[in-house]
């Protein structure tokens, strides 16, 4: 019982946030649930904090989570990489690339939006572990044997 009440919880959650979302989370948040939706598993993402052209997608799928880095490229959003708890800060966010003045707004603004968030679904994102490069198409580049 308390299981089905946090996800409902959990969803009505989502859609609120997604009611004020903007257009960047908006098709952030339509990019993961279109790559990673699964039949008997749908994604939950929220928060979503965007600006600069990037943006720090939360996200939680059945008992695993993380959080997404994306870009926007020409208008479009693709997934940069994957990670729990390493690109909560903006010393982080800058080690990746990103201009200081984007990661300290981007690592401000998820900050506040995570204050939201319960204490049990934000331990969810640190599940996440290491860091996930995606390709250009964001998809994670193939996992190479090095035992050959």
């Amino acid at each position: 019982m308390l299981t089905k009440l946090f996800a409902a919880l959990v969803v009505l959650w989502s859609l609120i946030g997604s009611a004020i979302a903007g257009p960047d989370e908006d098709a952030v948040r339509d990019l993961l649930h279109s790559s990673f939706d699964k039949p008997d598993t749908k994604l939950v993402v929220a928060p979503v904090v965007a600006t600069g052209g990037y943006a720090i997608a939360d996200w939680t799928q059945g008992e695993m989570g993380g959080r997404a880095l994306l870009r926007n490229k020409h208008g479009r959003w693709t997934i940069i990489l994957c990670a729990g708890d390493g690109i909560r800060n903006a010393e982080a966010l800058r080690h990746v690339g990103m201009a200081p003045d984007v990661a300290d707004e981007l690592a401000g603004a998820l900050a506040k939006a995570e204050r939201t968030v319960p204490a049990d679904r934000l331990a969810m994102f640190a599940r996440f572990e290491g860091l996930l490069r995606m390709d250009e198409a964001g998809n994670h580049p193939p996992v190479h044997d090095r035992t050959h």
